[in-house]
């Protein structure tokens, strides 16, 4: 099965294109986005050297659905899926911010507990907790949206006093976050899963605030079986679980966290295959439909071109 790692398009009306972490976003006209998810996948900052197939089509479609699942709540960018691995959507100027939404102790957040944190991004931890508990209610812990390397904690008070966000637009940001969070949480439930944590970024368009890129997707969450929860935590034993996490285990137990002179494993063409399975089962868990591959066979690349340019030239 083949792996789209890159992108070098040229679409109608294109004014540029940026190549990020994962996706491959193409202006059109300055007014429009056309964003690829590829297959390539990052963890601790960095891009792994084999590329994923079918994550970018798993990414993109629970996103799109997602999208569409709470456009009541909070308008969004998106406006057509013109391929399995593409959104095109409204342009936003984007706020240096990601709002980080969690339910329980766990990942990054859970390590630096371990090690006597009990303040993140000015948020008060409760001493006594233990991993993959759920916290009393859902706590928001932002950070900085870094162009390059790694993205930084910060607090509301240090974003609102730094004026990278307006006291305004963040509250509403704040107020969106929690009721997408808890519209994720109630689909997640209904498919025997826990949505664990996540993130979500928006911009500003036409004087308003948007929910842009993706969410609710296991590159932007953590889910939990929620079959088994209970039990597990009392024992103190891992969640069965669906997101990223386990590419960084797999990772740590490989002694690779991006830190200096830590070098990456080799990504053999079974592992990737696993992982790709993993990005599927997500899939049909989370969406309740049965994954329908885009034709891989052929040029990806062709494939996605012709589609897209179809679009823009009918819009």
């Amino acid at each position: 099965m083949k792996a789209l790692t890159r992108t070098d398009f040229n679409l109608p009306g294109q004014v540029s294109v940026y190549h990020g972490k994962v996706r491959d976003v193409y202006d059109i006209d300055g007014n429009l986005l056309v964003m690829v998810a590829t297959d390539r996948i990052s963890a601790f900052d960095v891009i792994l050297p084999k590329g994923i197939p079918f994550k970018g089509q798993c990414l993109n479609q629970i996103a799109a659905s997602f999208l569409d699942a709470t456009a009541d709540i909070v308008p969004n960018w998106k406006l057509a899926t013109p391929d399995p691995m593409v959104t095109v959507g409204l342009k936003a100027e984007g706020f240096r911010v990601e709002m980080i939404i969690r339910g329980y102790l766990t990942g990054s957040a859970w390590r630096d507990y371990k090690n006597g944190c009990r303040e993140i991004c000015g948020v008060r931890l409760p001493d006594g907790m233990r991993e993959n508990e759920r916290f009393p209610e859902p706590i928001i812990t932002p950070t900085t949206k870094a162009e390059e390397g790694h993205d930084e904690n910060i607090s509301k008070e240090e974003i609102i006093a730094q004026g990278i966000v307006s006291k305004e637009d963040y509250e509403q940001m704040e107020q969106y976050t929690r009721a997408l969070f808890q519209r994720g949480t109630e689909i997640a439930a209904k498919m025997g899963l826990i949505l664990v944590d996540t993130k979500y970024e928006f911009g500003k368009h036409d004087g308003k605030v948007i929910l842009i890129d993706e969410i609710h997707t296991p590159d932007s969450s953590r889910y939990f079986y929620a079959e088994g929860y209970e039990e597990k935590f009392e024992k103190g034993e891992a969640q069965k679980q669906l997101s990223k996490e386990f590419v960084r285990q797999w990772l740590i137990e490989h002694d690779f966290m991006n830190r200096e002179g830590d070098v990456m494993p080799e990504i053999t063409d079974e592992y990737a295959q696993s992982v790709s399975e993993r990005y599927i089962e997500l899939y049909e868990h989370i969406t309740g439909t049965t994954f329908a591959p885009a034709d891989s066979e052929g040029d990806i690349q062709k494939r996605i071109e012709r589609n897209v340019t179809e679009w823009l030239q009918n819009r």
